[in-house]
């Protein structure tokens, strides 16, 4: 008898074709494959898993071709990093032990690549056994090669994996406490939480290294998931999620922060994002290059990219007293030149924002020019016209000390406010277009500056004293004023000017950020970083990490509208409008 013929088009017309779009969009969730017996594989429970909690899966071969690896991430929205056989010690430069089991050495250069570039870009990330410990690996932990001398009870069970064998303790007020907040799978014992696990392991991470916390132990004290400290969507977890029923939650999770980055990235796709302070020419001396990942900087064309920054306004910087400051400041400008030059194919300098635009759109960073300080005047009147022909958008009419334009924040009160040159100074900025900066001034300056000044002023780099009660900050009277008279106020990320005492984080930026839109508006308010002249914080500790800067403010419910403000936009319209005043 013969068999019949299953019409398999039908089914893709029924399934496919009958309506439009043909798919709706999912995270789409890279899986690490294993290797064995020359063939990349995978546990079925992995990608199952992924398709169970909303994503899409895909298979990642173990290959160290960087190439396939970064064109592979670009089109990822989460990473996981599967289980498998023990690390080779040699990457962490150890000589192996005597009971280290069966190495792969396919496999952990490729995983270790991988996870850093996933880590560089904030690609959510999601680490299972072996995949805990090439998080420690790849990012500041440690693994010990073997823990059977000290484990308690097995950790290497000959039970199915579907089976729970041992209990983990879990902290409170960590990422999986809120995974499993209110969940029949989480028990809570003498005040604390417990998860049933299952465990194949005898490597282990024994130090997680500064970037992670431990956020749960076996009894026997091995630690069994860390997330990370720095604000990323980083989750490492030692048991098998993908072969429990309670493991699900877990995937969950991971789906749905990739697809707030997948959102995030598709903000930034049609938003320009510029930032409006930066000190890295201070670091020029040191001849650092801007086309490599330095790590002696903050922003350079490799974080810039990964953090999806279109634009940074980098400042000549002169401290008082600078010889020959006009100078000194024109040699700023002129490696400014060179390193736009020399990776002219991905950087161009811009003077207007239709220029950054049109960078944007021809695939380009953009760098724009300022001064902090106007010491590099060198009293002389005339040579503001020559810093507009440089190209500079904006001045900072002081730094830490009084100049002979005004006094500073933290100066003497040489002159009570602007002095007899400061406006002079003023009145031929607006005459030339250029913005006029009062970051550093003191409070004085500031109100003469504001009734001076025939166009809108910026504050580049200011945080809000209400909060951290700091001379550099504004007050609250201030922002109104400023406000009022249509200018820009960026919130900056230096420690000192987020909070009193301690260390800094995003969420205290975005506490001064939402505090100084409650007090000026929307319009009137974004980010100058400071990166490179000791701003950076964790969570936005680089130009890599910007990317978490929009998506806070999409957990906010901020409008697409409203973020292009906060991201240069506000400063922008500020520097359309001084500009054009001149032309006119």
């Amino acid at each position: 008898m013969m068999a019949s013929r299953f019409d398999w088009q039908s089914q893709l017309a029924k399934t496919v074709y009958a309506s439009f779009p043909e798919a709706q969009r999912k995270p789409v969730i890279g899986i690490t494959g294993n290797y064995g017996e020359l063939t990349c594989k995978l546990a079925e429970s992995y990608y199952k898993s992924v398709v169970r909690a909303g994503g899409t899966p895909v298979i990642i071969p173990p290959l160290s071709d960087t190439d396939s690896i970064i064109n592979t991430l670009d089109h990822l929205d989460g990473l996981i990093l599967s289980g498998g056989a023990d690390y080779d010690p040699h990457y962490a430069g150890e000589e192996p032990w005597p009971k280290l089991g069966g190495i792969n050495e396919e496999r952990d250069l490729p995983e270790l690549f991988i996870t850093q570039l996933a880590y560089n870009r904030q690609l959510p990330i999601l680490g299972i056994c072996r995949g805990i410990q090439t998080l420690a690996m790849t990012l500041g932990g440690h693994v010990r090669q073997d823990i059977s001398d000290i484990w308690q009870h097995n950790h290497s069970q000959e039970e199915e994996r579907s089976v729970a064998t041992h209990s983990v303790t879990v902290e409170k007020n960590s990422l999986l406490s809120r995974i499993y907040s209110g969940s029949q799978f989480f028990t809570l014992h003498s005040s604390l939480f417990t998860l049933n696990v299952n465990s194949f392991h005898h490597q282990a991470v024994d130090e997680t290294g500064p970037r992670f916390r431990v956020i749960a132990r076996s009894d026997d004290g091995i630690i069994e998931a860390m997330e990370s400290t720095e604000y990323k969507s980083i989750l490492g977890v030692q048991w098998h999620p993908e072969c429990l029923e309670n493991g699900l939650p877990i995937f969950e999770w991971l789906v749905g922060e990739a697809r707030q980055y997948r959102q995030t990235c598709d903000v930034h796709s049609r938003i320009l994002s510029l930032d409006t302070h930066c000190d890295t020419p201070m670091f020029f001396p040191q001849n650092v290059d801007f086309g490599q990942r330095d790590q002696r900087i903050l922003v350079d064309l490799h974080k810039m990219t990964e953090g999806h920054q279109d634009a940074t306004i980098m400042v000549a910087y002169l401290p008082q007293p600078t010889d020959q400051p006009t100078a000194f400041a024109d040699s700023i400008f002129d490696k400014i030149e060179d390193i736009v030059a020399k990776h002219s194919s991905h950087l161009a300098i811009a003077h207007t924002p239709d220029e950054l635009w049109a960078n944007k759109r021809q695939g380009k960073k953009s760098i724009m020019l300022g001064i902090e300080n106007g010491h590099a005047l060198d009293g002389k009147i005339e040579n503001l016209r020559h810093f507009k022909e440089r190209g500079i958008v904006y001045m900072t009419l002081c730094h830490n000390g009084d100049n002979d334009i005004c006094d500073s924040a933290r100066g003497e009160h040489t002159h009570n406010g602007v002095s007899a040159f400061g406006r002079e100074v003023i009145h031929e900025m607006n005459r030339l277009g250029i913005m006029v900066d009062l970051s550093h001034a003191a409070e004085k300056s500031f109100y003469d500056a504001l009734e001076l000044s025939a166009t809108p002023i910026v504050c580049s780099h200011s945080s809000c004293r209400a909060l951290c009660d700091h001379p550099r900050n504004l007050t609250d009277d201030q922002m109104r004023a400023l406000a009022q008279r249509g200018g820009v106020m960026q919130v900056t990320l230096y420690h000192g000017f987020l909070v009193k005492d301690g260390e800094a984080t995003i969420e205290d930026a975005m506490r001064h950020l939402d505090h100084a839109i409650s007090i000026m508006g929307i319009d009137h308010v974004g980010l100058g970083t400071d990166f490179d002249g000791d701003g950076g914080i964790r969570g936005m500790a680089n130009s890599s990490e910007l990317l978490n800067y929009t998506r806070e403010l999409l957990k906010r419910h901020y409008s697409e509208e409203d973020i292009q403000k906060l991201w240069g936009g506000n400063f922008l319209r500020v520097m359309n409008e001084v500009q054009n005043i001149s032309k006119a």
